[in-house]
């Protein structure tokens, strides 16, 4: 009756996951599938917490004290982490996931070299594999942390020739990995630590050349890492729900990670190691340095959006930054009362992580039919009769579709210049986080709105009121 119980949970977990992620597909339901699939979890919890095992495995105290203490790191997490820090701590969870995986195939493969454990062929496999793929998930998404919080520059970790470095690395890994299953119970427990080292190293060094704009793609690859080391570790452990989803996290991230890819029009080995994010484009610079930005000034910038019929604003990782996802909101509320249509044109990859857009603008409670995905909202930018952008660069750079020099050439922007007037609210005239410059603003269309994103807002919040 007990086995039953536990199987009936792990079911019920496992139909959890599913229904709890395909309601994140869509912000409006996202929050009740986050809570699905935390009872999925919980239920696969008190379920593994109570299986029938031998004894000595079940030290409860353990058990608890690790939950305890990961419930509160999780809650104040949630609490205190600014929507602006999102990507970071999705990183950072992400690698602490994989961390998890490589402790747990280290442990397996300890009685085995030091007692008279016997494990097959394939287990070593799936134990081998979950140290190389939680290995890289870790140290790879801990320096996406590092990267996106500003801690390190790419120029610092990079070395001459850094993917050759790489491919290296990796082949030295599997030889060593298959040196460990040839050898057996005969080896030496020394090799498995020089290549769960080896595991370690390459994450850190497969992330370290990505340029920024690529970001997005590199955490939901990461996260799919972490689910496949998640599955491979419920192999180990026999845990169908640990199994389950770790599946679903790996189809998912590897679904999503293609998509994006799809987005920029690049391949993922493309972004893997030809990674355009640290770099400008001296071809899309040039000749730059005799143009002019012109700027305009908060009273005409609200009379065009008053006296419009049309407006879409274009979010970018600056509205995340000044934490501006509200004041636009408020902007909005404004220009529809006064009758005037307002959209939002959403960039899969704008943003540090996937659907980062989304979810600042779900926050401040903006009607999700609003949001138009890349292709919609091109098609409806040429009866456009004003588009904001507010902190987003690289996704509107007309240089993708002019400039074959460039490296983001091919990939697909929004085609903001299409509108009859543009309004871009920056901080100054640097480049974006791609590292190049955006011809975009020198435009006969485009007038800038200097200032920081949300004081800007609120500033123009004040002018409309006035009118």
């Amino acid at each position: 009756m007990l086995t039953f119980a536990i199987n009936l949970s792990y079911l019920l977990g496992a139909v959890l996951f599913v229904v709890g992620l395909r309601m994140l597909g869509s912000p409006d339901t996202a929050r009740k599938g986050n809570i699905l699939a935390g009872l999925g979890m919980m239920l696969a919890i008190i379920a593994t917490a109570v299986e029938p095992l031998d004894n000595s495995s079940n030290n409860y105290s353990w058990i608890i004290a690790g939950m305890g203490v990961g419930g509160v790191i999780g809650f104040i997490s949630a609490k205190k982490i600014q929507m602006t820090a999102m990507p970071q701590m999705v990183s950072i969870f992400n690698g602490l996931g994989g961390a998890c995986a490589v402790i747990l195939a280290f442990s397996e493969s300890l009685p085995y070299y030091t007692a008279d454990t016997v494990l097959n062929g394939g287990q070593l496999v799936i134990i081998l594999s979950t140290l190389l793929i939680g290995g890289v998930s870790f140290t790879g998404s801990i320096l996406a942390f590092a990267k996106l919080e500003g801690l390190v520059r790419d120029e610092k970790i990079t070395l001459p020739y850094h993917n050759i470095f790489n491919l290296v690395l990796l082949g030295i890994a599997i030889v060593l990995g298959a040196l460990i299953f040839m050898q057996g119970a005969d080896g030496s427990l020394m090799l498995v630590l020089i290549f769960t080292a080896l595991s370690l190293l390459y994450g850190f060094s497969f992330v370290a050349p990505i340029g920024g704009a690529d970001m997005p793609v590199v955490i939901s690859l990461l996260n799919s890492f972490t689910g496949l080391s998640a599955a491979a570790a419920g192999i180990i452990y026999d845990n169908q729900l640990m199994l389950v989803g770790g599946i679903l996290v790996g189809a998912s991230g590897t679904i999503l990670t293609v998509l994006m890819c799809n987005a920029m029009n690049r391949s993922l080995i493309n972004v893997l190691v030809g990674g355009f994010g640290g770099s400008s484009s001296g071809s899309t610079a040039a000749g730059s340095g005799d143009l002019v930005a012109r700027e305009v000034s908060l009273n005409d910038a609200s009379i065009q959006l008053n006296y419009s019929q049309s407006v879409m604003f274009v979010p970018g990782y600056g509205l995340a930054v000044a934490q501006a996802q509200k004041a636009i909101k408020e902007v909005d509320d404004i220009l529809e009362a006064n009758g005037v249509d307002v959209k939002y044109a959403i960039h899969p990859v704008a943003g540090r992580m996937p659907g980062h857009m989304n979810v600042l603008l779900a926050e401040a409670d903006v009607p999700y039919p609003k949001l138009l995905d890349l292709e919609d909202a091109n098609a409806a930018l040429p009866n456009t009769d004003i588009v904001v952008i507010v902190g987003a660069n690289d996704v509107v750079n007309p240089a993708a579709e002019t400039d074959p020099g460039s490296p983001i050439y091919g990939m697909p922007v929004l085609k903001v210049w299409e509108a009859k007037h543009v309004i871009v609210l920056k901080r100054s005239m640097k480049p974006g986080y791609a590292g190049i410059e955006n011809p975009l603003f020198f435009h006969e269309k485009t007038r800038m709105l200097f200032g920081d994103a949300k004081d800007s807002l609120q500033k123009l919040i004040t002018e409309l009121k006035n009118q």
